[in-house]
């Protein structure tokens, strides 16, 4: 009689696991992932989910463009549209076509990646160290040398070591102080676009100064017509009294006509002789070094240094800004259908978890308190007596379901061995003893 009711209340709370419903079906909890701009190691500042990548030090680049906006709509304001009435229609559309493409290729130098270089990770850096002191034979109480020397084009190039980055840096990379990365084919760090200028945004930076500049003479030269014109009806004074926005923007190009000029000359000068600011700078391939000393990085005529400048592919970024950092070993949390579970912790829904799996486990152990199966524990989970396949019961697919295949067949393995039927564990212990929760 005893047995009978035992079997009703186990039938009553039995859990079926053929007709599953998604709440019941385990899922990896969706926790909020980093991307890996929020943990980049370097000095720089990211917008729009790491889509825009800056230097920290951004004060100057607002100044460059508060300086060109303001320029420019004092001269679209004040004198377009007498230019346009006394020349020519074509001048405010010339100037609208510089002002765009000086806009666009200053957000493109100052909001790209440079050409920043991954730092070693922790193994790769002890990996590096123990050929560095394989190479060098270092036993002693001085540190091996950290240069390395490649022939490029039959020039002798060193290979410096990078401390913060732990890495031995490519030809022409440099590390930038102020960003606090390693910048392939660093050229240098211009805080008038708030960025490095290095390999993967040098040749917008050219385009920027170089329209800049032709932006700067189109403004002035048009500026001084205007004055010029306005002063023959009625007097030099009177048109600067009348037009005083005018005055401003002739000061302002002024001063700046003349940098902005002599960079784009120097930018100009560096290119058609395929070299960086950065080496420019430190004479790597001045005669003065030695006579056999020359840049081999240069193809011997200015159009195909220009070429491979300005027109070769753009390489990609190798630190991958974006993407997303991988967790070491995925979390199990119930399911919600969808929604979103507010006011409960893993650990409560670990727990949850574990308690409907013993329920169920102790509901299949009552179908074995009989006498002919008292040497079995847990129907499903202790070991088939029997030969040929061994079923899977509705225990065994319950597991199955709830925590996958591997941990069925852990606790399927644990009762063979028999350290399952010959103790009485309870099904919460198999569970924790397996690390199931």
């Amino acid at each position: 009689m005893h047995l009978g009711e035992s079997t009703r209340e186990c039938e009553y709370s039995q859990i079926s696991t053929r007709s599953s419903t998604p709440m019941e079906t385990p899922y990896k909890k969706k926790t909020p992932k980093k991307r890996k701009w929020e943990t980049f190691p370097g000095r720089n500042r990211f917008y729009c989910d790491g889509r825009i990548m800056m230097a920290k030090q951004t004060g100057v680049f607002y100044l460059t463009l508060v300086l060109i906006l303001v320029t420019c709509g004092l001269f679209f304001t004040f004198d377009c549209w007498f230019l346009a009435e006394q020349l020519t229609p074509i001048i405010p559309v010339i100037g609208a076509v510089l002002f765009l493409f000086v806009i666009g290729t200053l957000l493109r130098t100052s909001f790209s990646d440079p050409g920043v270089l991954p730092r070693a990770t922790p193994d790769e850096a002890a990996d590096l160290e123990r050929q560095i002191d394989v190479a060098n034979g270092s036993t002693g109480y001085r540190p091996p040398p950290r240069t390395k020397e490649v022939v490029i084009n039959g020039q002798t190039v060193k290979l410096k070591y990078c401390f913060t980055c732990k890495i031995f840096r490519p030809p022409r990379a440099s590390h930038c102080s102020l960003c606090d990365n390693c910048v392939e084919r660093f050229d240098h760090h211009c805080p008038w676009v708030g960025n490095c200028v290095g390999k993967r945004n040098y040749r917008f930076f050219y385009m920027f100064i170089l329209s800049l500049s032709f932006l700067t003479v189109f403004i002035f030269a048009f500026v001084i017509t205007h004055i010029i014109l306005n002063s023959q009806r009625i007097g030099f004074l009177s048109a600067l009294k009348d037009s005083p926005a005018s005055v401003l923007e002739v000061v302002v190009c002024f001063f700046s006509v003349w940098s902005i000029v002599g960079l784009s000359g120097f930018h100009t000068y560096l290119i058609s002789s395929n070299q960086t600011t950065n080496e420019d700078i430190k004479g790597s391939w001045s005669s003065k070094r030695s006579k056999d000393n020359y840049n081999p990085y240069s193809y011997g005529n200015i159009f195909t240094n220009c070429c491979a400048a300005l027109c070769g592919p753009l390489p990609p970024s190798l630190i991958d800004r974006r993407g997303f950092i991988q967790s070491d070993a995925p979390q199990l949390a119930p399911p919600t259908n969808g929604l979103p579970m507010y006011g409960s912790t893993q650990s409560q829904q670990s727990h949850k978890q574990v308690n409907t799996v013993d329920c169920h486990l102790q509901a299949k152990a009552a179908h074995c308190d009989c006498p002919h199966n008292s040497g079995v524990l847990l129907q499903g989970v202790a070991h088939h007596t029997g030969r040929g396949p061994e079923p899977r019961t509705e225990a065994e697919s319950h597991v199955r379901a709830r925590f996958g295949a591997a941990a069925a067949r852990q606790i399927h393995l644990k009762a063979r061995g028999g350290g399952i039927s010959s103790s009485p564990w309870s099904p919460l212990q198999i569970i924790l003893m397996l690390g199931l929760n």
